[in-house]
């Protein structure tokens, strides 16, 4: 089995905090024991505009861990976020909800994971529950 992997699980992985980086290397061997992994092009980008962390930091991150990134997301993985985030779009409006907004990136991230029929390793299941209900995910 294939496991995409959210930035959320990275940053998790490189926190500073040593229970969240334990729950990120457990889930993350778990789900290598398991099969491939992959991370849509999304995770590279969001992680690469982290303060510190530079292009070539991250690129050798995933070269050193054997994480593949798929840098070609393909027309049914932008259709299929699209949607998702227009519908997330709506259910905000109608519910008046003003807290805390997703972006475009999340939306195809659990697109990408869901078309490729892939896992996803994350920690933010709810947002993936909602937009991808048939989507299996594996949380840390």
């Amino acid at each position: 089995m294939t496991t995409a992997i959210d930035t959320n699980v990275i940053v998790a992985l490189w926190d500073k905090d040593p229970s969240a980086t334990l729950a990120a290397r457990t889930a993350l061997e778990a789900a290598f024991r398991r099969g491939n992994l992959i991370a849509a092009a999304p995770v590279f980008a969001e992680l690469i505009a982290a303060p510190g962390r530079s292009e070539d930091f991250v690129g050798a991150f995933f070269e050193n861990t054997g994480i593949a990134i798929d840098w070609e997301l393909g027309e049914r993985v932008w259709r299929s976020a699209g949607n998702a985030f227009r519908r997330y779009a709506d259910r905000r409006r109608k519910h008046r909800d003003f807290g805390a907004r997703r972006i475009l990136a999340d939306f195809l991230i659990g697109a990408h994971a869901a078309e490729h029929d892939y896992q996803l390793l994350t920690a933010d299941v709810r947002l993936y529950r909602a937009a991808f209900p048939t989507l299996k995910i594996e949380t840390i």
